[in-house]
């Protein structure tokens, strides 16, 4: 696995390789194939893909359909249009009958970049996060996102999985094992737990490297399912180094956070910063600037360390 790769090719590859092995997966896309990687699909399996245009809520109540009829459908297109655009489909045709569709779009987060604002998808974990039923996962790199992939089409009901446009730093070992609702222990330490999802894990792990410099022992969790969160983890990293920090590429409302918050108050309310975008939207740029603008680099997850260190004693 080279240092950097696209969760998006890593994606694409996946479906194939599932379509091979079961003739009920098809995949349907909203006029982006080149961009979401499900064109690998079509390539192989024109008679299963479908293309429905620029129609991404009838994208999903086809999906709907097929699920009902037994088929096991992965629904892509951009993050900021699902499930943006086509909320109110995805709740009544897909989590509120529960069923078995694979929502899985790209182009997460304010690292999509020069396409500025209109297409810096920063609400939609909390919008899939709200529907009952619903798993939710950010993987962390390409190596990660070829495990959830499968472990969706393994699973019955409804997933959302969130992919990013740029290629990211690989930060999970080939012999990495991905579970649902279950964090993965990437770096230990006793002084402060940082917890992270998606872009944002290979922030935390350089944030840890720099603090180590200063002696300061930093555990790293990757959440990468954000419903069902592993409470039992976010508990333990509260109770054996009793200071959090939460670091996501999403709004501060209803993202990983405020999950991380609901469970630490309602077990055992520690000290706790959140790394996240604030109540703004983004702007044009390159992701790296936008990501320094915005407060979401290695050094800003590094000081809100520090700081909830102090405020632990």
């Amino acid at each position: 696995m080279p240092q950097e790769a696209s969760q998006r090719e890593a994606y694409g590859r996946t479906l194939v390789e599932l379509g091979r092995s079961s003739p009920d997966i098809v995949v349907l896309d909203a006029d982006l194939c080149k961009s979401t990687m499900t064109g690998m699909f079509a390539a192989e399996f024109p008679g299963r893909a479908f293309d429905v245009g620029i129609a991404e809520q009838n994208m999903v109540g086809v999906a709907a359909g097929m699920a009902a009829s037994g088929k096991v459908p992965f629904a892509s297109t951009f993050a900021v249009f699902l499930p943006g655009r086509c909320f109110d489909q995805v709740r009544m045709a897909v989590a509120q009958p529960r069923l078995n569709v694979k929502l899985v779009v790209t182009h997460g987060g304010i690292s999509v970049g020069e396409d500025g604002p209109s297409h810096q998808a920063i609400e939609d974990l909390s919008l899939a996060c709200s529907l009952p039923g619903f798993t939710v996962i950010a993987p962390a790199d390409a190596v990660e996102t070829v495990q959830a992939v499968k472990a969706a089409a393994a699973q019955t009901g409804p997933f959302y999985i969130r992919l990013g446009r740029p290629k990211l730093p690989v930060v999970c070992p080939e012999d990495y094992q991905f579970k649902v609702g279950k964090a993965a222990l990437m770096r230990r330490g006793n002084d402060a737990t940082i917890i992270a999802s998606g872009i944002m894990v290979a922030g935390a792990l350089e944030a840890a490297d720099l603090l180590a410099k200063e002696n300061i022992g930093c555990r790293v969790l990757n959440m990468a399912t954000l419903k069902p969160i592993d409470e039992s983890a976010v508990i333990s990293a509260a109770e054996e180094t009793g200071a959090i920090v939460t670091a996501e590429e999403h709004l501060e409302h209803g993202g990983l956070g405020s999950i991380v918050a609901r469970v630490l108050v309602k077990n055992l309310p520690v000290p706790m910063e959140l790394i996240s975008m604030d109540d703004r939207y983004g702007q044009s740029g390159k992701p790296a600037e936008l990501l320094q603008r915005y407060g979401l680099t290695a050094k800003d997850i590094a000081q809100a360390v520090r700081t909830v260190i102090k405020r632990k004693h």
